[in-house]
């Protein structure tokens, strides 16, 4: 009997699973889940109104970049553009959609020739995408995180 008791003992003492907390062991699996979740990829896509949730994840990217587009082309419709020297200039806008849905403008990407002809081009585009209604944001594990996009708009004077 007292074998078996110190043979019980020293499993106890040489087991390193006996001497960790619950906390530690919740920490443990929690940092080794944070370090396998892909953060660079949301798992939905920012929605507008008229956008299903459930359809694919790729199917929402498409509703959402045919949205937004559809939404700048509409507001650029409104300004006539004439260039001198460009020919169908392009512009890249960096923007992030919010936890609340809510549009901010990162950087306007464009030619220097662009602000000379046109200064209040970047306004018109940061006031054209603040205007649009909040979205349902991007998800992640459920949780509404921000989401950063890039956009590149093909300019047409008329």
């Amino acid at each position: 009997m007292k074998r078996f008791s110190i043979f019980i003992l020293l499993c106890l003492l040489t087991s390193c699973d006996f001497f960790t907390s619950k906390e530690e062991k919740t920490a443990e699996l929690v940092n080794k889940e944070l370090h396998e979740i892909d953060w660079s990829q949301v798992d939905n896509y920012p929605l507008f109104e008229n956008c299903d949730e459930t359809v694919s994840k790729e199917l929402q990217r498409e509703c959402f970049e045919q949205e937004l587009l559809s939404h700048c082309g509409k507001t650029l419709q409104e300004f006539e553009f004439k260039f001198d020297s460009l020919v169908n200039p392009k512009v890249v806008v960096d923007f992030v959609v919010d936890q609340d849905g809510r549009i901010n403008v990162l950087k306007i990407e464009k030619d220097a020739a662009i602000d000379v002809q046109m200064p209040e081009f970047e306004q018109i585009i940061t006031q054209g995408l603040k205007s649009i209604a909040p979205l349902a944001p991007a998800l992640k594990r459920g949780i509404p995180v921000n989401a950063k996009f890039r956009i590149p708009i093909l300019l047409q004077s008329n």
